[in-house]
């Protein structure tokens, strides 16, 4: 396959909201208590990977969780109570959790994201980001350069489709102007972003480490599918 057009999901694949342990200084929990390390790091796995529900929520809450990117209300309301329900019961002290959640500025790129999308660009190939998001990740690519290489960006809570519906990848292959069997996918999840697959996209799966142990992720999956 000849591929014309890149879509890269951005959340695990692109950029990655990396544990500071200055966010958790002055968290307690329902006693009072700071959390230990082991509780810290549960914290944030539910912040940045929430692969599946870690807590029971009642169907109001569940309803938010499930639309949480197609909205930007319901995703707010459905993590500040998926932290309340992780322990922290103060309200400010999970407000300003999930501002970090939602702020641009506090994702870090993976070290071979900007070559990855440079190079691409560059090659003349169209280049999407298509991602289940109910916030603007606009800002995070201007403030480290990368806009500039970016044709598209499809982001669910804009286009009212999340991964792995068609219609998500449709919009973004239309947005293109590329043929699904002459684009390649290239995301952290199986389930959401291998949706491609469906529409004839090819698949390209990265592992959405730590930046820090993932220097190359990026450059190998286009090296695997003959885009570089």
């Amino acid at each position: 396959m000849a591929v014309e057009a890149v879509l890269f999901d951005f959340s695990g694949t692109l950029f990655r909201l990396e544990h500071d342990p200055s966010w958790l200084v002055d968290i307690t929990d329902h006693r009072g208590d700071p959390l230990d390390v082991e509780a810290q790091a549960e914290l944030m796995r539910r912040m940045t990977a929430p692969v599946t529900l870690a807590v029971e929520l009642d169907e109001e809450h569940l309803h938010a969780w499930r639309n949480r990117d197609l909205d930007p209300a319901l995703h707010r309301k459905a993590y500040l109570e998926v932290l309340r329900r992780s322990g922290i019961p103060r309200v400010e002290q999970a407000k300003a959790l999930y501002g970090k959640l939602t702020d641009p500025s506090a994702w870090t790129p993976y070290p071979d994201a900007a070559e990855a999308l440079r190079r691409v660009s560059d090659s003349g190939l169209a280049v999407g980001v298509l991602s289940n998001i109910a916030f603007d990740i606009r800002p995070a690519f201007v403030e480290h350069g990368l806009d500039t290489y970016v044709d598209e960006f499809v982001l669910s809570y804009e286009i009212g489709a999340i991964k792995p519906e068609p219609a998500a990848f449709r919009t973004a292959l239309d947005l293109l102007g590329a043929a699904p069997q002459r684009t390649l996918m290239v995301g952290d999840s199986d389930e959401a972003d291998g949706g491609a697959r469906r529409l004839g996209c090819a698949f390209a799966q990265v592992d959405p480490l730590p930046t820090t142990e993932r220097p190359d992720g990026l450059l190998s999956a286009l090296r695997e599918h003959s885009v570089l």
